[in-house]
């Protein structure tokens, strides 16, 4: 079967090949040309058959909204656009509406693998109608894992990308708590071989995982991990969860820490620690260590 993939990076350019590897013929477009199968999305509508299919693998926001628009004046009445991207699930009812004017279906695709999805398969969280997410259905077989788990249709439209946002919020909290322990083993002392400690939780204890299994190549590639900043990025989805968590008043606190400990990564003095230190000898006469005069004197 025809597939078009708008989006050839780090994990477009892996479901390319995946899906290629699975029999269909996916044909990718991509401002780079070095990655890229045609010169444009136009070009790239034209090489499918109908009904037509495009996955949409780029960036979510602008990028996304405006390559939707785009194709929604390129496809026709009974093709099916798919993102496939970290949407917010309110931008998908919005492209749904968009998109249907003109018969158009829409698919949103929460996707989880990361780079190792090529060889593994990745984790498809999918909403929409159940005529659209049938059009896509053998994309979806051949792009996930390898048995019976691995792909749900979560809903209607917006459901896929809700499931892979309160995912991704997980995996905050679960990537801080990992972070926690392997700080307190190594401000210890006491335990000297702190990567082996790490490595020996990945068989047979409760807390084994993926994400684990990705901290110890992290510790072998690195064991004091001295060649990182800690400086965390967020890509908005810990944020939205925290959102729609106030929004129904579900109690999140071990998300919510994690996002704002992400915050706390981007400060290399952070106001308000310098603020509880000033109460503090204010209020008992406690210790404060003063930044150096050579530091906040201005160069001549």
């Amino acid at each position: 079967m025809d597939i078009g993939i708008v989006g050839l990076g780090r994990m477009g350019g892996n479901m390319r090949e995946r899906l290629r590897r699975g029999g269909h013929n996916a044909v990718g477009y991509d401002p780079n040309p070095k990655v890229s199968d045609t010169a444009s999305l136009d070009e790239l509508v034209g090489r499918l058959p109908e009904p037509k299919v495009v996955w949409v693998m780029v960036p979510a926001g602008d990028i996304t909204r405006g390559t939707i628009e785009t194709l929604g004046g390129l496809l026709g009445e009974g093709d099916v656009v798919v993102d496939g991207g970290n949407s917010r699930y309110t931008d998908d009812q919005l492209h749904a509406e968009h998109l249907a004017q003109r018969g158009i279906g829409f698919v949103d695709a929460g996707v989880s693998g990361g780079v190792w999805g090529l060889e593994n398969g990745y984790a498809l969280m999918v909403g929409g109608t159940a005529e659209n997410v049938a059009k896509v259905q053998p994309f979806f077989d051949t792009l996930k894992p390898e048995g019976e788990s691995g792909f749900v249709h979560a809903g209607p439209v917006g459901a896929g990308h809700f499931a892979k946002m309160v995912h991704n919020g997980i995996e905050y909290g679960m990537m801080q708590a990992y972070a926690e322990g392997y700080e307190l083993l190594t401000a210890a002392k006491v335990v000297e071989d702190v990567p082996g400690v790490i490595r020996s939780w990945t068989q047979g204890t409760v807390i084994r995982s993926w994400l684990l299994d990705l901290l110890v190549l992290a510790l072998d590639a690195d064991p004091e991990l001295a060649d990182l900043k800690g400086y965390v990025d967020d890509s908005g989805e810990g944020r939205w969860t925290v959102e729609e968590a106030i929004n129904h008043a579900v109690p999140l606190p071990v998300i919510t820490a994690a996002l704002f400990a992400r915050f706390a990564s981007r400060q290399d003095d952070s106001p308000a620690m310098k603020a509880v230190a000033a109460l503090r000898n204010q209020f008992g006469g406690h210790a404060v260590t003063k930044v150096a005069k050579a530091e906040v004197e201005k160069p001549a």
